[in-house]
């Protein structure tokens, strides 16, 4: 098997991530991995570790690293992925980090951008974002008029999620602050890191990543 390009996209919630990594999976036709996506897929197919992950969630307890690191693997054993994949929510920590290490093997992580965004532009977009119940998709709350709160993508309904409410942000910005962004560190020290100005429109930010991963022989 040839060198897979994975690539490691991290930044606060509310980022760019999800809008970023899907333009890009176009452009370098790999695909956009995100751990929710995942987890969803996993419980929806009904794998062994889709099993699992429901049976924890019925419980009301949180994924364990060692299930998500499972789940991982399982998506990078499908054939769309063996070219490569941009890694969106994972990893979350440095024992995750540590374990897309060990599954890499020789391959390696080819680099890490991360969205660099304040935690007032967080908030801004986070308290503003409405999404479909069914789909995912994403919308802002002026948007909600001219949808009528229906997703024009699947029929769904729109909502605003819990945790896009102010005191739900600030708890996510906490725990992004210790368990994450110490993997800015982690990825640095390997010489992975690129800082990328997420406060811009989409495609200069999609711009910008662009010519982070052409300087390091990427796309």
């Amino acid at each position: 098997m040839s060198a897979r390009v994975i690539i490691v996209v991290l930044g606060k919630q509310g980022a760019g991530k999800g809008t970023q990594c899907k333009r890009l999976a176009e452009h370098l036709a790999i695909p956009h991995v995100s751990t929710g996506d995942i987890l969803r897929a996993a419980v929806r197919d009904r794998t062994a570790v889709g099993l699992e992950v429901a049976a924890t969630l019925e419980a009301g307890q949180l994924v364990s690293d060692e299930l998500v690191n499972r789940l991982v693997e399982e998506r990078f054993e499908q054939p769309d992925a063996q070219r490569g994949a941009l890694l969106d929510g994972f990893p979350r920590t440095e024992g995750q980090a540590l374990a897309l290490d060990a599954l890499l093997g020789d391959d390696g992580v080819k680099i890490c951008v991360n969205l660099e965004v304040t935690n007032e532009l967080v908030t801004a977009r986070l308290s503003s974002r409405r999404v479909c119940q069914e789909c995912g998709a994403i919308y802002r709350d002026t948007d909600i008029e001219a949808i009528s709160g229906t997703c024009t993508n699947c029929g769904g309904d729109v909502i605003q999620r819990a945790d896009d409410l102010p005191e739900a942000i600030l708890k996510r910005l906490e725990v992004y602050e210790r368990d994450t962004a110490p993997l800015l560190a982690f990825y640095e020290q390997r010489g992975l890191l690129a800082r990328v100005d997420g406060d811009q429109d989409a495609q200069d930010v999609t711009a910008d990543i662009l010519e982070v991963l052409s300087e390091r022989g990427i796309g």
